[in-house]
């Protein structure tokens, strides 16, 4: 007896279009745009930190990481270490919204720019939260015949 098996899936039509990539909301260096956000993370940055991650759906501890980085890497003997609470919620932040941007910049803000990184970023989970991001989802349905 033999098994055949045969899957029909439907024609794609006309391919996707690519997802647009968008620029930031506001500039590295817009603190003006949100001064309130602004003085925040000036006068009690782990705090504006923390609640930066929560707004973002992330876990309200994750800065934390970002304050204890540097004691735990000087303990091993590293001179230098990229935040890693502010580089992963960078990307994420930047991935999610389709932002412009590559992992390089990325680095480089996260270490020389961290408060002003903060605040962007901030910033422009607030404007999104204003504005919802629509998507436009297709059903896909598929056919399997199997015959024994």
């Amino acid at each position: 007896m033999a098994n055949n098996i045969v899957v029909v899936q439907p024609s794609m039509g006309a391919p996707p279009s690519a997802p647009t990539i968008q620029t930031w909301s506001t500039g590295l260096c817009d603190c003006c745009d949100d001064m309130s956000a602004c003085c925040y993370g000036f006068w009690c940055f782990p705090c504006f930190a923390c609640s930066t991650s929560a707004s973002f759906g992330e876990n309200v501890c994750l800065p934390l990481c970002d304050i204890l980085s540097p004691a735990i890497t000087a303990y091993c003997g590293l001179p230098f270490c990229a935040p890693p609470a502010l580089l992963s919620l960078r990307v994420a932040v930047r991935h999610r919204y389709g932002l412009q941007g590559t992992i390089c910049n990325d680095i480089l803000t996260s270490c020389f720019c961290e408060l002003c990184a903060w605040c962007q970023i901030a910033r422009e989970i607030k404007i999104r939260k204003k504005t919802p991001a629509i998507s436009n989802m297709q059903h896909q349905s598929h056919n399997v015949l199997i015959n024994m």
